[in-house]
């Protein structure tokens, strides 16, 4: 009796509350309530009744009080980790050089960088005047601003041409909401500056003109204003998107010499330009919008690049004049090619540097724009990630890139595009002796339904023996057309050394074979993503990698949607599941225009209202296909201020399988009250978070 007592009172409630008895703790919670007054609605004639709608209402103590309950579940459930996740937790810390520097980029007058102090959460950014000798300005301290906060990140960091003032966006609550500020970075002064709900900015050339965008009330970044800094009177309205479809964005060219509005959909863009020297102007279009055409620009001289996937899904790159840019004038010089696709164009004064993506892998081409040669830069592993750095100056012939790998610590690179030549800036260090020679990265190919080869990156301890046993983390997301890029891991480290295979299963509706791979894993032919995962999971099993009984799953948001897919699809495969925000409510979500995200992405997982992509989503929606069966032993994570998964998807899936599943294997439900999509904010909080979802995966898999 006194368990009952004291998991009421853990909870803040008493079980009369979802009119069922109180569970013996640790024992598993009863299925909270389905509602009679539950949201009914009919749609395509179909009456849709969602027992568990109620989850929604986040003020109502009712509904804190069955996540506190749940919290409270599975903190019992894990308490005999304590010692576990301790010890995980201090692994992991004691390879992170706690006190550190970011590499130190120059832009005017001024070397920028970040760097870390032992025992503090957050960053702190600062900058040298003209030589790294000389003293520090610290720009500004998150942890200091993070003072008083549940959370504290950093959006957009700007400094104006002159290097005298600092625009930055804070958000402090973990819904993605960011706030823009100005500070003199000669005073030390803020400025009053306090505009909310801010998603990008951009300056003038002026020093003193300042342009932003705000978002709408469902989080659509929809309107662009003109600000004078230091004004205190209303803002200029510059332009505002009209299309629900469509989201803005506004961004200094790299020459500087002009500021680009872009409007853009799933599948759709259109920029316009305006000299940043003449702020007062009006933009002017490149090309208008049209269905299924999409491009991106950027200056050199008289000329804008354009990055255009007009004939060609994988994207080329054209040129055409800044007096005349329309399309008639536009002139192929990179054509698009079927195998490879033009991921991102960076210009300097001399140079184009052209990211690829061919079988899976990123590649690098520089072009000479005087001589028009052109060139690969060779990397020495097979299976790697690669990105730019901060690129601030435009009048250089080095680039900057990040490179790692698996196996290889991220690693920064300044390349000189003239020479060739090479130099290593900094390799991230790993403490505790870390060696990459002890561990093997490879690829391997699964075959799905329908032929498609899957690629599959893999990481294990050299030594290991394929013999079925090996407890294996599969990973995946496969949406959007992003590309999973095998990085690197200190934390994972915990991992190999136990004996795990890591893999992440490269599957379709991502975007690293190009943008074929995202279109045949979307809309009206989105389970092939599920069906690609699955059969990179038989493939590990099939290679003795692994076995069912020592698989586990992980995926986070959309990918948290594949996880609810996949295991409804094959509950038989997997041992444990890790499903993070996962968005898993797909109907509900997509019929609900009010939230973020929402009719954007129409254009990705379709539309409920139209017949046929309702059936296609019903037939595979995680929380629809919920049945009595056997599942996973699984963890589902969530937070409570999360803006692009709200927390009651999770907690309606949560509660709908408790009542409908048949094993006894731990459903465990973790809310983090504090955190966002990403989770907590704050290093170290990040560290705990992943040693709780370790010490979850050695429990389940029976790993010492």
């Amino acid at each position: 009796m006194k368990r009952r007592v004291l998991f009421a009172l853990v909870a803040g409630i008493s079980s009369l509350s979802f009119g069922l008895p109180a569970p013996d703790f640790p024992e598993a919670p009863k299925a909270p309530m389905a509602k009679k007054i539950g949201k009914t609605q009919t749609l395509h004639g179909e009456d849709r009744r969602d027992e568990y709608d109620w989850l929604r209402e986040r003020k109502s103590p009712e509904v804190r009080a069955y996540l506190d309950a749940e919290n409270a579940y599975t903190d019992g459930v894990m308490k005999d980790t304590a010692a576990l996740q301790k010890k995980l937790y201090d692994e992991m810390l004691g390879r992170i050089k706690e006190t550190d520097l970011s590499v130190p980029y120059r832009k005017g007058d001024y070397f920028y960088y970040s760097r870390t102090e032992e025992g503090k959460q957050y960053s702190i950014y600062c900058r040298k005047h003209g030589s790294l000798e000389a003293p520090e300005e610290v720009t500004i301290d998150l942890n200091e601003l993070a003072r008083g906060e549940r959370f504290m990140a950093r959006g957009d960091y700007e400094v104006s041409d002159d290097g005298k003032l600092l625009a930055y966006t804070l958000d402090n609550t973990g819904f993605r909401e960011y706030t823009l500020h100005v500070r003199n970075l000669v005073t030390g002064k803020v400025g009053p500056e306090n505009i909310p709900r801010v998603s990008s900015i951009a300056w003038a050339a002026d020093n003193k003109t300042l342009f932003y965008v705000v978002d709408d009330e469902a989080k659509r970044p929809y309107r662009l204003y003109r600000h004078a800094v230091g004004s205190t009177e209303p803002d200029t309205l510059v332009y505002e998107e009209k299309d629900a479809m469509f989201t803005l964005g506004v961004e200094r060219s790299r020459s500087g010499a002009f500021v680009f509005l872009e409007s853009s959909s799933h599948t759709s863009s259109e920029w316009q330009f305006l000299a940043a020297k003449e702020p007062a102007g009006s933009f002017r279009m490149v090309a208008p919008r049209e269905k299924e055409h999409q491009y991106d620009v950027d200056h050199h001289g008289d000329l804008f690049y354009i990055r255009t996937n007009r004939g060609c899904r994988n994207f080329g790159v054209a040129t055409t004049s800044v007096a005349s840019p329309g399309k008639a004038a536009w002139k192929d010089v990179f054509p698009c090619r079927e195998d490879v696709m033009v991921s991102r164009i960076s210009l300097f004064a001399g140079h184009a540097v052209y990211l690829e993506r061919e079988d899976g892998v990123p590649r690098v081409r520089v072009t000479d724009l005087r001589s028009g040669a052109s060139h690969r830069v060779d990397f020495p592993e097979t299976v790697y990630a690669l990105s730019p750095e901060v690129n601030a100056e435009f009048d250089t012939a080095k680039f900057r890139f990040n490179y790692q790998s698996l196996t290889t610590p991220s690693t920064v690179y300044e390349y000189d595009m003239g020479t060739k030549a090479r130099a290593l800036l900094k390799r991230t260090e790993v403490l505790g002796g870390y060696d990459p020679a002890r561990y093997r990265t490879e690829r391997i190919f699964a075959t799905a339904p329908d032929g498609a080869r899957v690629p599959v990156s893999l990481v294990y301890r050299k030594g290991l023996v394929r013999d079925g046993k090996n407890p294996t983390l599969l990973n995946g997301y496969g949406s959007y057309g992003v590309a999973s890029f095998p990085t690197f891991s200190s934390g994972r480290v915990s991992l190999l050394d136990r004996g795990f295979v890591f893999a992440i299963a490269h599957i379709r509706g991502g975007g690293e074979m190009g943008k074929k791979w995202h279109d045949q894993g979307k809309m009206l032919s989105k389970k092939n993503t599920f069906t690609d995962f699955i059969a990179a999971a038989d493939a590990l099993i099939a290679q003795k990698y692994t076995s069912p009984e020592k698989l586990a799953i992980e995926g986070g948001s959309a990918g948290g949607l594949l996880m609810g897919a996949v295991v409804n699809m094959r509950p038989d495969l997997f041992k444990a599941v890790i499903a993070r925000v996962p968005f898993v409510d797909v109907i509900n979500t997509m019929l609900d225009e009010s939230l973020p995200l929402t009719v954007g992405e129409f254009e990705e997982w379709g539309n409920p209202k139209v017949k046929e992509q309702y059936d296609y989503m019903k037939s595979y929606s995680p929380y629809d296909n919920l049945s009595a069966r056997a599942y996973p032993s699984m963890l589902v994570k969530t937070s409570f201020d999360d803006s692009q998964v709200m927390y009651w998807e999770p907690a309606k899936y949560v509660a709908r399988l408790r009542a409908v599943k048949t094993d006894s294997n731990p459903l465990l439900f973790k809310i983090n009250m504090a955190g966002g999509h990403g989770g907590s904010s704050g290093r170290y909080d990040r560290i705990r978070e992943a040693a709780f979802d370790y010490a979850f995966l050695f429990k389940t898999l029976g790993v010492s």
